[in-house]
This record gives C-alpha cells, sequence and structure tokens, in this order.
C-alpha cells in the first residue's frame, strides 16, 4: 500500500490507526458500496464533504456514508446563514484531495472540522486514507481529537 501523507501525519502524532485497502469501482464511489465491499455497516464508515459557509468560509463535515449532510443543521451549528458544498472541481486546490479519497487528515490548511455525533458509537471507524482505495481505521476520539473537531447531530433525518 502507498503511505499517504494522511499516514505519515498520524504516525508522527504517534496516534494508532490501522490500514484497510479496497478494490476502487469508478463508476460507483459511493460510500454504502465501499462499506459493503469492507463488510461494515454503513454507520461505522464516515465520508468527508467539505463546504464553504458565507461568514466562516471552508469547513469539514465527516458524517455516516449512507447519511446526508442537513444543510440547515450545520448552518445553526456554524452560525453561517448559508452553507453549501464545495463543487469537485475546487476539491484538489482547497483540500489537496480528490472525491473519493477525501480525508478529515492532512488537508492543505486546518479547517473547522465537525464529525456526526453517531461517531461515538464506535470503539473503531473508517475514514479515508487520502487517497482512492483505501482506508483508515482508528479510534473516533483520536480523530476529534487531532482534528480538533466538534461533534454535532449533522444529518438529515429520515
Amino acid at each position: 500500500m502507498i503511505k499517504t501523507n494522511a499516514m505519515r501525519i498520524l504516525e508522527k502524532a504517534n496516534i494508532n490507526f490501522q490500514t484497510k485497502e479496497y478494490i476502487v469501482d469508478e463508476n460507483d464511489l459511493s460510500g454504502e458500496h465501499l462499506a459493503k465491499q469492507l463488510g461494515l455497516p454503513c454507520e461505522q464508515v464516515f465520508k468527508t464533504l467539505v463546504a464553504r459557509g458565507e461568514k466562516n468560509g471552508i469547513m469539514v463535515f465527516c458524517i455516516p456514508v449512507n447519511e446526508e449532510l442537513d444543510l440547515k443543521k450545520a448552518s445553526a451549528l456554524t452560525k453561517d446563514k448559508k452553507i453549501d458544498l464545495v463543487p469537485v472541481k475546487e476539491l484538489l486546490g482547497l483540500t489537496g484531495y480528490v472525491r473519493g479519497g477525501c480525508s478529515p487528515i492532512g488537508m492543505k490548511k486546518k479547517y473547522p472540522t465537525f464529525i456526526d455525533e453517531t461517531v461515538i458509537l464506535f470503539e473503531q471507524i473508517y475514514v479515508s486514507a487520502g487517497i482512492k482505495g483505501a482506508q483508515l481505521i482508528l479510534n473516533p476520539d483520536d480523530l476529534i481529537q487531532f482534528t480538533d473537531a466538534k461533534t454535532a447531530d449533522l444529518v438529515k433525518n429520515k
């Protein structure tokens, strides 16, 4: 496996993690497909979304792969009147990552980070390792602490 910037950063910070490789299907980059491939519940695999608020600028949101970010909840949490997801074409320039390989660890800049409150239900969670085809497995408390994240209810109610 190729060692990613996110992996190097975690090693340097002495944070325990494991990695898991998977086969990338360019026709289906959905998180649900990924979780199924890894044999995991969707609730344990978190996707990283990048959004822009009219007041606070770029922010990072990590939510379970089978959920949708509730932009109204995100706006209320960040005190932004309006938040929109960043267009895919801007992702690489802002974060250093591409769609399907965006990790909350090791972005070009340190952005405010928010993780769905369900993260605490698991001893280990999965997030992108910074490239398509690789996931980091780590303790949610370590991710929260390392990214200075706030946890909150971020997803749309079904």
